[in-house]
């Protein structure tokens, strides 16, 4: 059963068209706090940066989070003076907050954010997106604990920095090197699915989001960037941590009771080999066949291993539950994933007790067969029981496997279809409904002979106060409509036309 074929899914990933269009291909959020000393510093910089590099159209986005200076002044003044910069404000305070609701409704099919302080090198930001616009991967981070990073900042900053990627590695599992450094990148189509799923508005917003990608089996691509330490930074680094470790008990404890729909947000990597024609390979029942013998045959090693371990320890009986009950749960999961192509966590524990009394069946069979062994001999040889035992699983493994495929495993692909479109599901999330459409095609920078015309979204306010206005949460809200989203179906021969192989 593929779960990756669901409507929930994303489609393949695919390069973004380079034609002319009005769309900007990047936009750059800056969330902001009563910045007014570096905020247009960082905006100028930043544009002059990508005038002279970027190949494509491109925004910058000032998210002013309530900020109590002259901030929105500042702000205003630089979306008036300058066509590709505008400016939003939000009437609440989190990083978290600016970046759901910014990201929410922009039009941009690549969303890039980074901190006001400029400490990473911009040279970064074309490697950072490119990867995205390329459909090579679904989010992409700055690194500052690559190997090639090359860092400048204190003792402790470093410590908490290290220690905090321990914690989400020893305790989430996380396998990406840097959740916090303020330089990241997302498709907008991930996005829309993603976004509905982080509940935190603050600064654990960036670890929740990449662990819930991650877990998902979105592709996250580290660049290595050079940084250099704020020494004015405003960031409490106790309250930061303390509110960010509450932020990994809480997602742990989701992840672990299965409470986090991933499989609406898995898609295939582009043109996806599992779904290909090839000769030679068997589908459908024959090959879950093969891969139910080499799990079987991997889990039967195991499981005489265990029993060989647990017989030095106490009787044959006993040793024979408890290395069957162990075999059993691995023996399930791996079937799970590998033979019945089942991914996310939905259903994993009810798949497990299917699987015990599977399991139990199989000790029925195992057991009387040491029983009838034992009433045959008093003192029956190891050698002789490893014999009764392998002859009892392999009948006990024919019975397993049609109980899997028929009762545990079932193909609920077309139920699945119809249960995912039900307006009263909890797991189903929504986009908006103007972002239902395909990513327009992707605009190119206006060439030194042709006149730059500036956007219809880069129009001047008539005050300080009158540029885009948003109220915190709102646009982030309309992603958690009842119609469920519909998306492009899964191409598997998704192929340039204008390869000629």
């Amino acid at each position: 059963m593929r779960t990756d074929s669901s409507p929930g899914t994303l489609p393949a990933r695919e390069h973004l068209p380079a034609t002319d269009a009005g769309t900007p291909v990047l936009d750059v959020v800056i969330p902001v706090y009563n910045e007014e000393k570096d905020l247009q510093p960082c905006v100028l910089r930043l544009h002059e940066h990508l005038k002279r590099t970027f190949p494509y159209a491109f925004r910058i986005t000032i998210a002013d989070n309530a900020s109590t200076d002259t901030t929105p002044q500042v702000s205003a003044r630089l979306a008036a003076e300058i066509p590709q910069v505008r400016a939003c404000r939000l009437e609440q305070k989190g990083r978290g907050r600016a970046l759901r609701t910014v990201w929410s409704s922009s039009d941009a099919p690549v969303l890039a954010y980074m901190d006001v302080d400029l400490s990473t090198d911009l040279n970064a930001l074309l490697p950072l997106v490119a990867p995205l616009i390329s459909g090579h991967s679904d989010l992409a981070i700055g690194s500052r604990l690559a190997r090639s990073s090359r860092v400048v900042r204190g003792a402790r900053r470093e410590f908490i920095s290290r220690s905090y990627n321990l914690i989400l590695r020893g305790s989430l599992q996380a396998r990406f090197s840097d959740a916090q450094c303020g330089f990241k990148a997302i498709r907008r189509d991930v996005a829309q699915v993603l976004l509905p799923l982080v509940e935190d508005s603050g600064w654990f917003f960036d670890t929740e989001m990449l662990v819930i990608a991650e877990r998902a089996g979105l592709r996250i691509h580290e660049v290595p960037v050079d940084w250099v330490d704020d020494p004015d930074s405003t960031v409490h680094i106790v309250k930061t941590a303390t509110d960010d470790l509450k932020g990994v008990w809480r997602v742990g404890k989701a992840l672990a009771t299965g409470s986090l729909p991933l499989d609406r947000i898995t898609r295939p990597f582009g043109d996806d080999p599992r779904d290909r024609d090839i000769k030679d390979v068997p589908k459908g029942l024959a090959r879950q066949l093969v891969g139910f013998c080499v799990v079987g045959g991997l889990s039967t090693l195991f499981y005489l291993l265990l029993y060989s371990g647990f017989r030095q320890l106490s009787g044959s009986q006993t040793a024979n539950a408890l290395a069957l009950l162990v075999s059993a749960v691995a023996n399930t999961a791996a079937n799970r994933r590998l033979t019945f192509g089942v991914r996310g966590s939905a259903g994993a524990v009810r798949h497990q007790a299917q699987g015990l009394v599977v399991f139990g069946i199989g000790l029925a069979l195992t057991s009387g067969s040491l029983a009838a062994l034992d009433a045959a001999s008093s003192d029956p040889a190891h050698s002789t029981e490893l014999a009764v035992l392998i002859a009892a699983n392999l009948a006990a493994t024919v019975l397993r496997f049609l109980l899997f495929r028929a009762w545990v495993f079932p193909d609920k692909r077309e139920s699945t279809v119809v249960a995912s479109h039900t307006p009263s599901s909890p797991t189903c999330f929504t986009a908006p409904e103007t972002h239902r459409q395909p990513h327009p095609p992707l605009p190119q920078r206006p060439s030194a002979q042709a006149p730059a015309h500036a956007p219809q979204y880069a129009t001047a306010p008539q005050s300080p106060y009158d540029s885009t206005q948003f109220r915190a949460g709102e646009a982030a809200d309309r992603t958690r409509g009842d119609a469920a989203m519909h998306l492009q179906p899964v191409r598997p021969t998704d192929t340039d036309p204008r390869d000629t192989r």
